[in-house]
């Protein structure tokens, strides 16, 4: 399979590593000192298992992609509109566009800045890695799941055939027939450690332990299920409690990725992850006070 990632951070560098090393045409779209790097010395990919270097095509120009069969969007949701064109040219040529972000409008906002909507997919993505230097990801969790589906519900042979991809190259990988819960589902777990651990500009552990922590993570996960659910989303009735088990799951040293982003003072999820929670529930008349606060409070220290 021709393979393009847009973005090949953290999520898309790892995938796209070994994709390629399963033998697809991967091909990267980068920038900066990491396309450098990247053309340079390869993509170097460090996992709890060993590491390996793959020398896939990189490019900073979209135009030189070709045409390709699947576009892994993997950059953060602030960054998706400097790749929308590029996937909306990519899907035009026949591709599918499958978006593996944070939160649940990423799809729609390919949509909207021109991917053809029959090209889109959902997806989910549940793992820990990070660009630690130009052209290296690491992969810390011993996880890497995928979840892929249609937009509009119901299984798929083009799902199917994208998750059983990644599951060759090693990701605990599915099609769903209901990937807006499995959309919803990741982000009622994540506006919870996000949204807490930014506020205390901490591990996910020390607000667990902290006292009232754990009710603030529980109104916190409360609050985003009330709000799916009263958009219409099929959130099963033990959601609360499952997400509830994941945070307590969490090794205490974890640190979300949008707490790092909070401390380094440049662009966040915020909009997109309590940011959502908080916009959504004023469309429903949910009240959302914990989501609000984090809005409230970080919007202001990240201004």
């Amino acid at each position: 399979m021709k393979i393009a990632v847009l973005g090949p951070g953290g999520v898309g560098g790892y995938y796209g590593g070994e994709l390629a090393r399963t033998g697809h045409d991967v091909r990267l779209l980068a920038r900066g000192r990491h396309l450098a790097a990247l053309r340079e010395r390869g993509l170097e990919v460090r996992t709890p298992d060993g590491h390996f270097t793959v020398h896939p095509f990189v490019t900073g120009d979209p135009a030189e992609l070709g045409r390709v069969d699947l576009v892994l969007v993997t950059v953060k949701a602030y960054s998706l509109a400097s790749v929308t064109p590029a996937a909306a040219e990519l899907a035009r040529a026949g591709a599918d566009v499958l978006p593996l972000l944070n939160g649940v409008e990423a799809a729609d906002r390919l949509g909207d800045g021109g991917v053809p909507r029959e090209r889109l997919l959902g997806g989910v993505t549940t793992i820990s890695t990070a660009k630690i230097g130009p052209g290296v990801i690491e992969r810390r969790s011993p996880f890497r799941r995928v979840v892929v589906g249609e937009l509009g519900g119901g299984l798929s042979e083009r799902a199917e055939r994208i998750a059983a991809t990644f599951r060759e190259a090693g990701a605990d990988a599915r099609a769903s027939a209901e990937i807006e819960v499995d959309l919803w589902s990741k982000l009622v777990f994540l506006t919870a450690i996000s949204g807490a651990c930014g506020l205390a500009r901490t591990a996910v552990g020390p607000v667990r332990e902290a006292e009232l922590g754990a009710l603030l993570l529980e109104r916190a996960v409360g609050e985003a299920a009330a709000v799916g659910r009263s958009r219409g989303v099929a959130l099963p009735p033990d959601e609360e409690r499952r997400a509830m088990e994941l945070i307590a799951g969490l090794p205490g040293d974890m640190v979300p990725s949008f707490v790092l982003d909070v401390e380094a003072g440049g662009p966040t999820e915020l909009p997109i992850l309590s940011g959502a929670v908080s916009r959504f529930g004023r469309d429903v008349r949910v009240p959302t006070p914990v989501h609000d606060t984090v809005v409230a409070a970080l919007g202001a220290a990240t201004a």
